[in-house]
């Protein structure tokens, strides 16, 4: 591209997740080869949530092991690196819910368990729980006001309580790790509040001209046979930008003759960096928002007031290969309400259950391990994840054993924590991230991303990686 005099030759990206490697990759495209793009992360390897470990010698995701295909940042950034011919989608087995003691099959013409009519909710719900449902056609109209409602307060009042508890619940605990009664509507199911100030009168009808097209046969999810670690890979290797890894951002600092200075390494660090302050004509911060907050405090006050307002989710995978020929129910998996008792009537320690070997066709393969995985941690519940790796394996093993009857020993287990790695989506939370891009926007040269931000999935992430990159650069 020509160059003018306000385009960044130096830009250095602060975190290495997906966010941040979209930013710098969409840079480099951008400012050519002759650009110094560097990315800082003080982890020890970029990816961020995206984490391809090994299970039982193959490749198996931890973190992140989908990408929403009806959503297209992700799906045309798989391309553009070159991997698209490497997409593959989940098989055709379906979700199944643990409701009232029994796993039922995930109701259909619902989103995000909510549902479009009573019709499908017998099984999942007791029969005054449907009659609610149906009778919600009856209530006066929804109202929203112009700022945000809880999600499970608005659903609680139209529908009642099971839905929350038995349906709406479970999903977001996979997608949040937090329940429907400290979500915002409009943060968490934006199609649904856009019905409503279209016009749509119920909840039913909000949902209903949510939901796709019946007649569309488009996958849902994507992901990558080799682990979505080929992603990061991919972006690492095509961005050319140097990696810093290790390596924490202490300050991001204006320079008094322009542009930025970048200040690496802890307070408290034994060793300082090779070369601890990075010059740059322009910063993306691309980190979680305790980081964002504290890099921001003095550049952008209210930027960083909303960030430290953003509460944050810990949860942990457990991933498990059992021994060949084990069989696995012929569900993609299970998710369990915060409700849902064991026999004993003891809690589940795990929220969800991915049957791999189900789900995903290059994880079927006969005459070997057989992999799954194990979702734990809710928002709130920090408690359940205090406890040795050993100690959730087999904790989760237990709660397979309840489920499904399968007892088999694993061959391998890996686990994998992340320490507040879910940002909760609250109410108000439009709100808060309008005030953060406010608040930047009068920044020149610094832009900020992250899951934090439009959405938590990695089309998102990547989506305001991108739009970091771009205005950057003056697009």
């Amino acid at each position: 591209m020509s160059r003018d005099a306000s385009t960044p030759s130096r830009v250095v990206v602060v975190g290495a997740g997906i966010a941040g490697l979209a930013a710098a990759w969409r840079l480099r495209a951008e400012l050519g080869a002759s650009a110094r793009i560097v990315v800082c992360d003080s982890a020890s390897r970029p990816g961020g949530k995206i984490h391809t470990a090994e299970l039982a010698g193959r490749p198996f995701d931890m973190g992140a092991e989908a990408v929403l295909a009806r959503r297209p940042e992700g799906i045309a950034l798989l391309r553009e690196v070159g991997l698209g011919d490497r997409i593959v989608h989940p098989t055709a087995a379906s979700a199944t819910l643990r409701a009232r003691g029994e796993t039922v099959a995930l109701p259909k013409d619902t989103l995000m368990g909510l549902p479009a009519s009573p019709d499908p909710m017998a099984g999942v719900l007791s029969a005054d729980g449907v009659r609610a449902v149906a009778a919600e056609a009856e209530k006066p109209a929804v109202r929203l006001p112009d700022d945000d409602v809880s999600l499970g307060g608005l659903v609680r009042e139209r529908f009642g309580d099971e839905v929350v508890d038995r349906l709406v619940d479970p999903l977001l605990g996979g997608v949040y790790a937090g329940g429907a009664d400290g979500l915002g509507l409009r943060a968490v199911l934006p199609p649904v509040a856009a019905a409503f100030d279209a016009g749509a009168a119920t909840l039913t009808e909000a949902v209903a001209r949510s939901l796709p097209a019946r007649s569309s046969a488009a996958p849902v999810f994507a992901t990558l046979p080799g682990g979505l670690g080929e992603l990061v890979d991919r972006l690492v290797a095509g961005s050319g930008a140097e990696l810093r890894l290790g390596e924490p951002v202490r300050e991001v600092l204006r320079h008094p003759d322009g542009g930025w200075r970048v200040r690496l390494g802890a307070a408290a660090a034994a060793h300082a960096p090779a070369e601890p302050e990075l010059a740059a004509d322009a910063v993306v911060l691309a980190v979680p928002p305790p980081a964002a907050s504290r890099l921001l405090a003095p550049l952008a006050p209210e930027a960083a007031a909303a960030y430290a307002e953003v509460e944050l989710a810990s949860m942990a995978v457990v991933a498990l290969a059992l021994p060949p020929g084990t069989e696995l129910p012929p569900s993609s998996g299970v998710l369990i309400g915060e409700g849902e008792r064991r026999r004993d009537s003891s809690h589940f320690t795990a929220k969800a259950f991915t049957f791999s070997a189900r789900k995903w066709e290059h994880h079927a393969r006969a005459g070997e391990p057989v992999l799954m995985r194990g979702s734990v941690g809710r928002f709130g519940q920090a408690d359940v994840l205090r406890v040795s790796d050993d100690e959730l394996v087999e904790r989760v093993r237990s709660d397979l054993a309840e489920l499904t009857g399968v007892t088999a020993s694993p061959v391998d287990s890996v686990v994998t924590r992340w320490g507040g790695g879910l940002p909760q989506y609250g109410v108000g939370h439009t709100a808060r991230v309008a005030r953060i891009e406010r608040a930047v926007e009068r920044l020149d040269g610094l832009a900020v991303a992250g899951a934090a931000l439009q959405g938590v999935g990695i089309p998102a992430c990547v989506a305001t990686g991108e739009a970091a990159a771009l205005r950057l650069v003056g697009r």
